[in-house]
């Protein structure tokens, strides 16, 4: 007998209390977001091994990927994570403190600053990122290349619908420009 998650334990209870409610959403929903905080307490441990958490990870990964010179401004940096700027100020003095981040003025506006990886935050990253990759790779082993590439499809589909495209962040629904 194959095995049922919460969410199904959930969607029972909600056929047998209210039947005319119409649970399809909530079974999606409900998984996305119960899946979110299960993914995250698998993926915290390879953060916290290495002496960061995963927000922090995020940042040095969005400088990593940016390419040389590794740099990006505070507000780039919240764009792309979707953190708020007093969030993300929080996540930039941990990550200086340490010396994993360098801010300067911005060059090319002396009203801004711009964030930089150093060399200890890329060797950091780069440590960290291919143990990251082996854990995701675990978490998604029950599923095969079809269903992961069809669920990737699927989840992001559902991204773009809600606003969220390259870099965009805001809600924004089907078919409007």
């Amino acid at each position: 007998m194959r095995q049922r998650d919460h969410v199904q334990h959930v969607l029972e209870q909600w056929r047998r209390e209210a039947p005319e409610l119409d649970r399809a959403p909530m079974g999606v929903v409900g998984r996305i977001s119960r899946l979110a905080q299960l993914l995250q307490a698998e993926l915290e441990p390879i953060f916290a091994a290495h002496g960061v958490n995963g927000g922090e990870f995020d940042v040095l990964a969005a400088l990593r990927r940016a390419g040389r010179p590794y740099r990006l401004t505070p507000t780039e940096l919240s764009k792309a994570l979707m953190v708020t700027s007093g969030g993300m100020t929080k996540r930039l003095a941990a990550l200086e403190a340490r010396g994993l981040i360098r801010r300067e003025p911005d060059p090319n506006d002396g009203r801004s600053t711009t964030v930089s990886l150093t060399r200890e935050g890329k060797r950091l990253v780069d440590a960290i990122l291919p143990e990251h990759v082996a854990n995701e790779q675990r978490l998604l082993s029950e599923l095969s290349s079809k269903e992961r590439a069809d669920l990737a499809g699927l989840l992001e589909l559902l991204a773009v619908s809600l606003g969220d495209e390259a870099g965009v962040r805001g809600r924004r629904r089907r078919g409007q420009r």
